[in-house]
């Protein structure tokens, strides 16, 4: 876009003549009552053409044409207007709001105006400051982008995300993010300010454009960080203010470039946030740790500024003494206690308890407990303590079997129950475990159907592990074995009616009184008949096989009648014994008899041998 060029044309030379008459006329001193009105009114006040001389006064003005932009300068200024002199015949008036993004403005400051118009209904000559800024402000808006200058805009209104920025009479978008460096809580602030910005982006196509302070800030601070870390050294101590404080640290301003104090930095001793130890605008002391000058990252200390409570834990503590401290931390495996501010040690679940049973250290204490402790291990080079709360009670281990003798019975508490037993606890410390085969003298599989957590359980003690702390309990030792009945009763060879419970692949599951479950194979399940008997139906069984030691029992259908079938076999066998030998003797009697006797033998004979 073309600058509009002033049209201002130079004044005419005046003539001398004229110039004369005018410093008469001006340099005359006549009082009121001696002023020739006559001579006024007949335009010869100034001794000549009164008309001519307006003529020759209005050349020496400049000519102005309205809808130009034209060069002038302040004469006056007032909360309402401010006036500028263009060179033309009236001063024109241009109302004060129009220069609110120049708050400096001052008296023989040039300014460019839009002539508006040259003489309204008043005389007055109209300008615009605005409009003459909004004709040449996108090309004023990009050359400044151009050259990286910094420009002044005046902040109009707060809009959705930012603000409105007046920049040469373009309405400019603010991001919040880009006012300051540090987090804005109140945006109302910047309203009717001036401020100065660096134009970061332009959009051509619909005209936009997005101011940054920011910026401005950012590029001095850069400067100061430069000089700042130029002059840093580890080691050094330096004052500086809580700017920010975050979960993992606080930021210290040092007068121009932060430093981070991590949260471990904060103290020797464990912190949860690093608000128990600063505060916002807090003035602290700290210690350069570390820094790296191109990527401009301090690293500050305020523990370090302290002595180590290691260095200064009392000479005389050692293994074996006892100590007081309160917990700080629970883990899983332990519980890390602090016996004096920096100093801490750890009680592992393990010297929690006598018992042997695994537990977590939550079951036995909880953050901010007061606890008493044996030293166990004491390393003043590693900086590491473990201590232990069992050491402080008696070991019930100690002496057991004359507590427990093997044989003893006694009340437990069921506290675990696994896949191959229950752990059953006699008082705290003492634990058992009572083997799956050692619940029941009926087979089971699993101890839950039996017993569960919690449950009282009567036991008796079958053996000692003193150095593993370990103790085999029994419960069916305290309970009469079924199986000497079952023995008695279940002899092999015994006939029993008993009815199906289950048919499987292999054979068939069979009740028997007491709650004894036996087996029969197929092969021995057939009935008399050749067809195989169902579910539920009862038949008589022979028992096979009895184990005692693995609870097993076996029957047999077949068996109970296979003596009926033989019997009636060898019945039969014997008759067609006695049949050949009747068949044979009548035979030999043929041989003897007459012919007569033929035909009576020969019936008979028919007889026997359809028999």
């Amino acid at each position: 876009m073309e600058e509009n060029k002033t049209v201002v044309e130079a004044a005419p030379e005046v003539a001398p003549a004229v110039e004369e008459t005018k410093k008469v006329a001006l340099n005359a001193s006549v009082a009121p009552e001696n002023f020739d009105w006559d001579a006024f009114e007949n335009d010869d006040v100034y001794g000549g053409d009164i008309a001519a001389i307006a003529d020759q006064y209005n050349q020496t003005l400049s000519k102005v044409v309205e809808g130009e932009v034209v060069e002038g300068e302040v004469t006056a200024i007032t909360k309402r207007e401010v006036i500028v002199n263009i060179g033309y015949k009236s001063e024109g008036v241009i109302m004060a709001p129009e220069f609110r993004y120049n708050p400096e403005l001052k008296v023989g400051d040039k300014v460019e105006v839009f002539v508006e118009n040259a003489e309204d209904k008043k005389g007055q000559l109209i300008l615009s400051h605005k409009k003459a800024r909004q004709l040449r402000s996108w090309d004023m808006v990009n050359a400044a982008f151009a050259a990286d200058e910094i420009v002044k805009g005046y902040v109009k209104t707060r809009t959705k995300g930012g603000m409105i920025v007046d920049v040469f009479g373009i309405e400019a978008f603010l991001p919040g993010s880009q006012i300051d460096i540090k987090p804005i809580r109140d945006y109302d602030q910047f309203v009717d300010t001036t401020m100065d910005f660096k134009i970061v982006k332009i959009n051509q196509e619909f005209r936009n454009v997005v101011v940054s302070h920011k910026a401005l800030i950012e590029a001095e601070l850069e400067q100061q960080k430069s000089e700042i870390i130029g002059k840093l050294e580890k080691g050094q101590v330096l004052e500086g203010t809580v700017k920010n404080i975050t979960g993992y640290g606080v930021f210290v301003d040092l007068g121009g470039v932060d430093g981070l104090i991590h949260i471990t930095d904060l103290s020797w001793g464990r912190i949860n946030h690093p608000e128990e130890v600063v505060a916002l605008d807090q003035k602290i002391n700290v210690v350069i740790l570390d820094f790296d000058e191109s990527k401009k990252r301090i690293a500050l200390g305020l523990k370090q500024l302290k002595q180590h409570p290691w260095d200064a834990l009392d000479a005389n503590l050692k293994v074996g003494d006892k100590v007081t401290g309160k917990v700080v931390l629970i883990a899983d495996y332990g519980a890390f206690v602090e016996i004096e501010p920096g100093v801490e040690g750890l009680i592992h679940v393990s010297e929690m308890s006598w018992s042997p049973r695994l537990r977590i250290a939550s079951d036995f204490l909880k953050v901010g407990d007061e606890v008493e402790a044996q030293v166990l291990t004491l390393d003043r080079e590693e900086k590491k303590m473990s201590l232990g709360l069992k050491q402080l009670v008696a070991n019930p281990w100690e002496n057991i079997r004359e507590k427990y003798a093997v044989g003893s019975k006694h009340n437990a508490t069921v506290r675990n129950i696994t896949n191959f037993g229950v752990f059953a606890e006699l008082e705290e410390g003492i634990e058992g475990l009572v083997h799956i085969s050692d619940l029941s003298w009926s087979k089971i599989k699993h101890p839950s159907e039996l017993v569960a957590a919690g449950d009282a359980i009567e036991v008796v003690i079958l053996d000692f592990d003193e150095e593993n702390h370990k103790l085999s309990l029994g419960h069916k030792q305290l309970l009469p074995n079924p199986w000497d009945e079952i023995e008695a009763k279940y002899s092999v060879g015994t006939v029993v009616e008993a009815k199906i419970a289950a048919i499987t692949d292999k054979g068939a599951v069979v009740e028997l009184e007491g709650e004894v479950d036996a087996f029969c194979f197929n092969r021995e399940l057939a009935k008399e008949d050749g067809s195989m008997p169902v579910t539920g139906e009862t038949l008589s069984f022979k028992v096979t096989e009895l184990k005692r030691s693995a609870k097993k029992v076996t029957l047999s259908h077949a068996k109970t009648y296979a003596a009926a079938v033989e019997a009636r076999e060898q019945k039969a066998a014997a008759e067609a014994d006695n049949t050949k030998k009747a068949v044979k003797k009548i035979n030999s009697t043929i041989e003897k008899t007459t012919l007569g006797d033929i035909d009576a033998l020969a019936a008979l004979k028919s007889q026997l041998e359809g028999k």
